[in-house]
């Protein structure tokens, strides 16, 4: 069955009443019985759906903090330098203004990666 023939709608309802009516009540219990079948199908699918849209969220979520550690990790390393090169000429505000720089990188990447 595809997709559209496991949605329950308005239609689906009219349609076993219809037949309900046409085959009588001997036929109920099999009527029931396909329309609790292609419930649970419905059922089933969304709860597969959600499991996985919160997997691959969980995923998303870990690999930010990778990305996060790695990015810091960079940073300082890239700082190191600066921070030396700038140091030896006493480039207070070049230091600072650096520094500030990286520091705000790294937040907007946290920030990003929180959403």
């Amino acid at each position: 069955m595809t997709p559209a023939d496991d949605e329950l709608g308005h239609g689906d309802i009219e349609a076993a009443l219809a037949t309900r009516r046409e085959l009588g009540a001997r036929y109920d219990a099999e009527l029931v019985d396909g329309f609790a079948e292609r419930i649970e199908r419905a059922v089933e699918q969304r709860v597969a759906e959600q499991v996985a849209l919160q997997q691959r969220r969980s995923a998303a979520v870990a690999g930010a903090g990778a990305r996060q550690l790695a990015l810091g990790i960079i940073s300082l390393v890239a700082f190191i330098p600066i921070s030396i090169a700038l140091g030896v000429n006493d480039a207070f505000l070049p230091l600072l203004v650096t520094l500030l720089g990286i520091v705000g990188v790294n937040l907007a990447h946290a920030w990003q990666s929180r959403g």
